[in-house]
This record gives C-alpha cells, structure tokens and sequence, in this order.
C-alpha cells in the first residue's frame, strides 16, 4: 500500500508548507483589502490577517447612527468575507507549488 513512499522526501515536503505558510502569513499582514457601503459613505480597511487598519465614514452618516450601523454591519461582513476569500486563495496558491509526489517546485 505505502511501496515508494519516500519518509525523507514527505518530511522536506512539510517542512516546506510550514515555511510556506509562515512566509504567507507575514506577507498578508502586508495586504490591505478595503470594503465599501452606502456608495462610499462608508469604507473600512483591514490586512490580509483581519486586522482592522482604517475606518473612513462620511460625515452625513454622523446624524444617522442607525443608518451609520446598518453601513458598518454590511462592509465589515463585506471585508471579513473578502478576507478570508484573500486567504483561501493563497492556501492554494502556496499548495500548488508543492507536490507530494516527487519533483517539488
């Protein structure tokens, strides 16, 4: 069942993903993805780690609190999804370098 499965090669293999990985996740601390609602009124900022780095709201939104809520909710749920789309993507991204069986990147 295991006949040619090399235990050296799928160690290297490992050791590359978490090198990968630990590479991915400095580097996503360096995206920034940015969210939109109300046609711009409302415009929130986040690193590719989830990190919040910026909020931007009109000043029209500042009378309107449940206006300025409803704006919120959406774009941070926007940004969260975009966020974790971003992430999904370079997961893939970085396994589709590796090959498990022989011949690596």
């Amino acid at each position: 069942m295991f006949e040619g499965l090399d235990l050296k090669k799928m160690g290297e293999m490992m050791e590359q993903m978490q090198s990968k990985a630990q590479e991915l996740q400095e580097k996503s601390k360096e995206t920034i993805l940015t969210a939109k609602g109300g046609g711009g009124m409302v415009q929130v900022s986040a690193n590719g780690a989830g990190e919040i780095v910026d909020i931007s709201i009109d000043d029209s939104l500042m009378e309107d609190k449940e206006s300025l809520q409803i704006l919120l909710i959406s774009t941070l749920n926007d940004l969260m999804k975009m966020v974790e789309d971003n992430r999904k993507s370079q997961a893939m991204n970085m396994l589709g370098g590796i090959n498990p069986f022989g011949g690596g990147s």
